[in-house]
């Protein structure tokens, strides 16, 4: 079907504010906080939402449960990022890029052979959670320096990145099928410019930070993506995305509790000692 125009120009505006956001965060709060906040339903919340306006919301459901398999895809980028782009300037932004696209392209192709239900899909990417959050256990935190505004040319290249992504998700979708379409779904729409504009204004270490932390925002992703798995088919794309951001945002409310706890009894452990 032709797409509106307006629905493009939804597209663009919705991706432009929703990176814009992620970095005023990263710079202004830490990069910690960003990591967690780019497992938030942002740009996969966009990319199900048009394909579901665009071709159909039962084709967007089917999507979604291949959606919840792809973030270990979404992981894999992460992964092939921190291990090639550990180096600061373009050079390293080059090879993180390389290193984290391969990654995400393989472990992509496999995923769209096999046949995936919610629950194997749930539980492929929460091994790979598991996988990657032991792996990451080392790497160092560092918070980006602070109060820095990013200059108006890196932030229109960031947003222009995001916008053309999920143009490009959401087009390619009506030629592929649900696998991939639910795989691409799973892209880090916001999370992948955000890290390349975030290595180029402050280097390497932030962007480790960041992808050291994204896998423990991704259980609002995941609960996200399998309520409206459940509900575009059933409840239409506006009830099933109102929903959808209501239970992810419980979930992150909750994570976000419980990390705070965890640190108070690292705190009374620590003042006993």
């Amino acid at each position: 079907m032709d797409v509106p125009l307006s629905w493009q120009l939804a597209k663009l505006a919705l991706s432009i504010a929703l990176v814009l956001g992620l970095s005023s965060i990263a710079v202004r709060v830490s990069a910690r906080v960003a990591g967690l906040l780019a497992g938030y339903p942002l740009g996969t919340s966009i990319a199900l939402l048009f394909i579901g306006l665009e071709i159909s919301p039962g084709f967007a459901a089917q999507s979604a449960v291949h959606t919840l398999a792809g973030f270990t895809a979404t992981l894999a980028l992460g992964a092939g990022y921190l291990a090639c782009g550990n180096r600061d300037g373009l050079g390293g932004i080059l090879r993180g890029c390389a290193g984290g696209f391969g990654a995400w392209l393989a472990v992509s192709l496999l995923l769209t052979q096999l046949d995936f239900t919610r629950l194997t899909g749930t539980l492929t990417t929460l091994a790979a959670i598991m996988v990657v959050t032991w792996r990451y256990r080392r790497v160092p935190e560092n918070r980006t320096p602070p109060p820095g505004r990013f200059s108006w040319t890196v932030m229109a290249l960031r947003a222009a990145l995001a916008a053309l992504i999920i143009v490009v998700i959401t087009s390619l979708a009506h030629w592929v099928p649900a696998a991939w379409a639910g795989v691409m779904a799973a892209f880090p729409v916001t999370l992948f410019p955000f890290l390349i504009m975030l290595h180029l204004s402050h280097g390497a270490a932030p962007v480790a930070t960041v992808i050291k932390h994204f896998p423990a925002g991704l259980g609002s992703l995941l609960s996200y993506t399998l309520c409206v798995s459940l509900t575009y088919s059933t409840l239409g794309l506006a009830w099933g995305t109102l929903i959808g951001f209501g239970v992810a945002t419980l979930w992150l409310l909750g994570w976000s509790q419980w990390l705070s706890w965890r640190r108070a009894q690292r705190a009374m452990q620590e003042a006993r000692t």
